[in-house]
């Protein structure tokens, strides 16, 4: 089965001033898949899909969506595409129904057809029993809801996700995912950014691993997770929080990476498991503390992202929480 490549980027750049916010970052996404970008705060996630959506021109390279030029046709990209921001862009006082009329009469939906598109879309999200509600009195995750309906009003081939379940509770980004599982299912394109791992995990084809601009890893949560299975990765919990001792416990492993997921459990990657026991069991010693627990474990897409990056997904999501 052939591919068709709908998304494409060339040494794709942006600059702000003297910071380098997208680093020279090449890939391309297929038609119907859903392609993550997975990163931290400010690792130029949202910015590329700026780029992509012409929200803010490149300072250099090249990107074509749809086979459109994105610096010379924009006007056409924007016609096929459907972009739903992390920070929703509908009208507090306008209702569900309405927010979707004027969105259609936006994206020049021809005006028969608007009505039965927002009442379609409504039913599709569950909002249609809030049809006459202001955006404003609704709950979080039928913000969200309501904003990808919006996006999809004029039937885009493909839809632009940033962080699209970011503040919300667990009902509701479970809801708000299965939504989005839904889309794919139709033949959507889905580009989505987000920092939570488990979500890149459950929804997409393929991701690209992002860290300060640039790309790091491309590919599907799968393989990335048999290519991490080629090095141990061992998780050790302590009685007690070693926060102030990590420094010295990362020292003992100079081929190896540690990482304290919580303040009182590390997780050792590569490294000859022996070795790791050994020096693990000194370092206690030396220290005066005990060991609750030691586990073996089978790489998951979050393993596979600290031993990229070395990032804490835990220390990401506080930091995305204080945006």
């Amino acid at each position: 089965m052939s591919r068709e490549i709908i998304i494409q980027t060339s040494d794709l750049t942006k600059f702000y001033g003297e910071i380098l916010a997208v680093d020279h970052i090449n890939f391309e996404v297929e038609r119907g898949e859903i392609f993550g970008f997975l990163g931290p705060n400010g690792s130029g996630k949202t910015t590329t899909i700026r780029i992509l959506t012409g929200l803010s021109k490149a300072t250099d390279g090249k990107a074509s969506v749809l086979g459109f030029d994105i610096n010379t046709e924009i006007v056409e990209v924007k016609r096929h595409i459907g972009v739903v921001p992390e920070i929703s862009n509908l009208y507090d006082e306008l209702s569900a129904i309405d927010n979707l009329l004027f969105m259609a009469q936006l994206y020049g939906v021809p005006r028969p057809q608007r009505r039965r598109r927002a009442e379609e879309l409504l039913k599709t999200f569950g909002l249609y029993e809030r049809k006459d509600s202001p955006f404003h009195t609704l709950s979080r995750g039928m913000k969200r809801a309501l904003t990808i309906a919006a996006a999809l009003i004029h039937n885009p081939e493909i839809l632009f996700l940033d962080e699209p379940t970011a503040g919300m509770d667990v009902v509701a980004a479970c809801s708000l995912r299965n939504l989005i599982g839904n889309l794919h299912q139709r033949g959507m394109t889905i580009f989505l950014t987000t920092h939570y791992l488990e979500e890149a995990d459950l929804l997409c084809d393929r991701v690209a691993i992002l860290v300060k601009g640039r790309i790091i890893k491309i590919g599907s949560p799968i393989s990335l997770k048999v290519a991490a299975e080629e090095e141990s990765v061992i998780e050790f919990s302590f009685e007690k929080g070693i926060s102030e001792l990590m420094e010295d416990l990362s020292n003992r492993f100079p081929r190896a990476k540690v990482v304290e997921i919580e303040q009182n459990k590390v997780r050792i990657y590569g490294g000859i498991p022996a070795d790791i026991y050994h020096n693990v069991f000194r370092f206690v010693k030396d220290k005066g503390i005990k060991i609750q627990s030691v586990n073996s474990i089978k790489p998951t897409l979050e393993d596979v992202f600290i031993k990229i990056t070395g990032l804490s997904p835990i220390v990401m999501a506080i930091e995305k929480g204080r945006k």
